[in-house]
């Protein structure tokens, strides 16, 4: 293969350059175009130019040619060189990277200086301190458990992170059967898990843990195959920039290009997240925060330009409309099949994404109930991010990792019915027990989310055949099923299903419709 750069292209047209020494013929072409690497054959021509000094062969006897590059490769070269311009039309046009619909499952990490109070959530500064009036629960908190005068950056002190062990909670990521990881970066407080140079003073690095969080868990959760994005949050409460263009109408733009997109481009750059999610972005249009242009740069030129995915959070009126896919609100369950990749954000902790220290063991979601919401998020086309706080001293709470590992021996039977599937054309039926419906090429897979109270299993959506045989996932016996009636439906006979606390089990179809 032959490199060529070409230092002139413009639309489709190619202009022919003089190389020497190439073979006549048929050639193997490479051109580095625009940053772009594109590979094509073309036609050698041969042609002699006396008279051009500039086209002597670098052998002084030697032929030289010209490449006639034809209409495939132009084609070749404008669509592999095609670049998004910074407006919703063309950013919402890019294709979303594979990688992120088979993944299905993801973890969701919030961490960060609010870990040390541990109490109400990870917004405890701002109803401490930015609402008005304060939330009298957060005030009563401080002033029962804090001296006169306590700040909030001098949490940050606190946030020592002593037992942060990257590869424990990559492990335990692991064996959740997650394929994808997101930390908060940055959250509505403005302290970042990084060194970023536009947070002095007010960075894990700095203060508080004196470690880089974002690099350290990034190494482990990659050299366990897992994907990784970051979460950073917008806006932040009291940053001083943000406060004087929230005061003048955000019609100016100085926190924006002095803090945000700076530490954003860096960010970037530094650690290569597969995922950006975005918050923070309802208190002003995308306008104000540079959105487009920003992600115009993110899909083409940034380090991660082909595998990045990013939501839908970037400016006020963009959520369910605008970005990659959409996340629409917290904790969004549709009652319908989505036209648009979707995720679905959650928390173990129903009260709080960060770790609060006084949570009870009715506050979270049992793991039935996990299960049951990631299969029907996944049966509506969504992945689903499931949240953990870890505490502030670096562990992740021993309820949480047993929710996590659950999950992954659920998924280490049944996933073959969850990763790279689709939606079937029926998400749901409940005949006889709650049921949900994916599929991947032949088979449907019907989820059941509750254990059917006698041995066999109504399901009316499909259509079989005389070939159509099932299974349960996990155990390779055909079982037995008769027809309901010629337009469709079957009854399965069930054998005795294994016991699992995620009370679900998964049935096989082969070849129905």
């Amino acid at each position: 293969m032959t490199e060529i750069k070409l230092a002139q292209f413009s639309g489709k047209d190619l202009k022919r350059r003089c190389i020497t020494e190439l073979p006549v013929g048929h050639l193997d072409l490479c051109c580095s175009v625009s940053g772009h690497t594109v590979r094509g054959t073309v036609n050698v021509t041969l042609l002699q130019h006396p008279h051009s000094s500039s086209c002597r062969s670098l052998r002084g006897s030697s032929p030289v040619i010209m490449l006639t590059v034809f209409v495939v490769v132009v084609a070749l070269v404008s669509q592999t060189a095609a670049r998004y311009t910074p407006d919703w039309t063309s950013l919402d046009a890019r294709p979303l990277p594979s990688w992120y619909d088979e993944a299905k499952l993801g973890i969701f990490i919030h961490w960060g200086v609010f870990s040390v109070p541990g109490f109400g959530s990870e917004w405890f500064w701002w109803h401490w301190q930015g609402q008005q009036p304060p939330d009298q629960k957060y005030v009563n908190y401080m002033s029962q458990n804090y001296p006169p005068g306590f700040t909030y950056p001098e949490f940050a002190r606190q946030f020592h992170a002593q037992f942060f062990n990257p590869d424990d909670w990559a492990d335990i990521f692991k064996a959740s059967g997650a394929k994808y990881v997101v930390l908060t970066a940055k959250h509505h407080e403005g302290f970042t898990n990084w060194e970023s140079p536009n947070s002095w003073n007010w960075n894990s690095v700095d203060t508080g843990p004196h470690r880089d969080l974002v690099g350290d868990l990034a190494e482990a959760v990659r050299n366990r195959s897992l994907h990784y994005g970051l979460y950073n949050s917008l806006y932040e409460w009291f940053h001083p920039l943000y406060l004087i263009d929230k005061k003048n109408g955000f019609k100016t733009q100085e926190f924006v290009l002095q803090k945000l997109l700076p530490e954003l481009y860096n960010m970037v750059v530094r650690y290569r997240p597969e995922v950006i999610w975005s918050d923070g972005d309802w208190e002003a249009p995308d306008t104000y925060w540079n959105s487009t242009e920003f992600l115009a740069w993110l899909y083409n030129d940034s380090p991660v330009k082909d595998t990045v995915v990013t939501n839908d959070r970037w400016g006020a009126g963009c959520a369910c409309k605008h970005g990659g896919y959409y996340n629409c609100e917290d904790k969004y369950t549709p009652g319908q099949l989505p036209t648009h990749k979707w995720e679905k954000c959650t928390s173990v902790d129903t009260l709080s994404w960060g770790y609060r220290r006084n949570m009870k063991m009715n506050e979270l979601l049992p793991l039935a109930v996990i299960i049951e919401d990631l299969v029907r998020t996944v049966a509506f086309g969504g992945n689903y991010l499931l949240n953990v706080g870890p505490t502030p001293d670096g562990m992740i709470p021993p309820l949480f990792e047993e929710r996590l590992r659950g999950v992954g021996d659920w998924l280490e039977v049944n996933g073959q019915a969850i990763y790279s599937s689709k939606p079937w054309r029926v998400q749901s039926e409940n005949t006889t027990v709650p049921v949900w419906y994916t599929s991947k090429g032949l088979t449907v897979y019907a989820i059941l989310t509750a254990k059917p109270p006698m041995s066999t299993v109504k399901l009316l959506a499909p259509k079989t055949s005389s070939i159509t045989q099932v299974f349960l996932v996990g155990n390779p016996t055909p079982l037995s099923w008769a027809p309901v009636n010629p337009g469709g439906g079957l009854v399965v006979l069930l054998p005795e299903l294994p016991y699992t606390p995620a009370q679900a089990w998964t049935l096989g179809l082969d070849l129905v419709q």
